[in-house]
């Protein structure tokens, strides 16, 4: 039944728990009602600063609270199956930050349970659900850029040797909390068949993937050249080519412009995205537009489009030898 407002609750309390409390303390029709950590000390301290009612020192608390209609996980992507499968074990609707698990057999799984109880599930990619993707469709379908040929997306940030890029356990490399925004650029924009994937990396002493490059070879001509790195500063551009022009999104990772070209390089026009609180809100909106409407999944990021991708990024990760402890062998 709808509500006025879609009641969330956010597992963690790390910085992207705070963009997203942040994100929640500013729009309207999503309020932020609880805040868990393992820590109780460490959610009440959380609840104080983002003025949420109620902290819990446990997952298995907020999962249980009655007053919640969407768990936000926000932990490591190393640590997402548990507490999202419980959660939807207990029928409660779950955003999962991207990556949504550690891989493909966890993500199947916990598919398949929320298909079972029929509860909603969705992946936090963020960029999925910003309006200025349909802004990108239409130019495309409209002919604008002709036929398609080639895109390109690069990320990168300079993060030294922060453990969560280090370390197996936590799921390390660029691939999973980098590489996933170029693929999934690709795909927003581009669902032609991958006929065949090349790719390379370089890893860390650990055995991390730091930096990679990926190329698709899709039906129709197309290609696609995705890199990204965990340990240099990247202009984070993407681009969509095609035979009668080209449009360059300036960051991948939260567009805000978007400019065309058509033949000869010749300037068209410059989009620019409405004002933001974050872009987190879109994802939000999302969750509470299918709740309200008793859907089971976000038509902006289909669970068989995250499972679609989750699949790529194992088969990327094991060509590489870049395994985590959570991965069958």
């Amino acid at each position: 039944m709808e509500q006025t407002d879609l009641r969330v609750g956010i597992i963690a309390t790390g910085w992207i728990a705070e963009k997203a409390a942040y994100t929640l303390q500013r729009l309207e029709g999503v309020t932020c009602r609880a805040v868990a950590s393992r820590s109780l000390e460490r959610a009440e301290a959380f609840a104080k600063q983002w003025d949420i009612p109620c902290a819990y020192g446990s997952y298995a608390e907020l999962i249980a609270a009655e007053d919640i209609d969407l768990i936000y996980v926000g932990t490591p992507h190393s640590h997402h199956f548990d507490v999202t499968m419980e959660a939807i074990q207990h029928g409660k609707p779950c955003l999962v930050e991207k990556a949504f698990m550690a891989n493909y057999e966890q993500s199947i799984a916990i598919v398949n349970a929320a298909r079972e109880k029929k509860v909603f599930l969705a992946e936090a990619i963020w960029t999925r659900y910003q309006p200025i993707v349909q802004t990108i469709r239409n130019i495309i379908k409209e002919g604008r850029l002709g036929e398609l040929r080639l895109l390109t997306a690069s990320i990168g940030y300079s993060m030294g040797d922060k453990p969560r890029i280090m370390r197996a356990d936590l799921c390390g490399g660029a691939l999973l909390d980098l590489g996933v925004y170029g693929i999934n650029f690709v795909r927003m924009f581009c669902d032609a068949e991958i006929e065949h994937i090349e790719s390379q990396c370089m890893k860390s002493e650990t055995g991390m993937d730091l930096t990679n490059t990926i190329s698709f070879n899709m039906k129709g001509g197309i290609m696609a050249n995705i890199q990204s790195s965990a340990c240099c500063v990247n202009d984070n551009q993407g681009t969509i080519c095609g035979t009668e022009g080209y449009l360059i999104v300036d960051n991948i990772n939260n567009p805000q412009t978007v400019k065309v070209y058509k033949r000869d390089r010749i300037f068209v026009e410059e989009i620019k995205v409405p004002q933001q609180i974050t872009g987190y809100e879109y994802q939000f909106l999302a969750c509470k537009e299918a709740i309200n409407n008793g859907w089971t999944e976000a038509p902006a990021m289909p669970l068989d489009e995250t499972l679609y991708i989750m699949k790529m990024m194992d088969d990327l990760r094991y060509s590489w030898g870049v395994y985590y402890p959570m991965d069958k062998r």
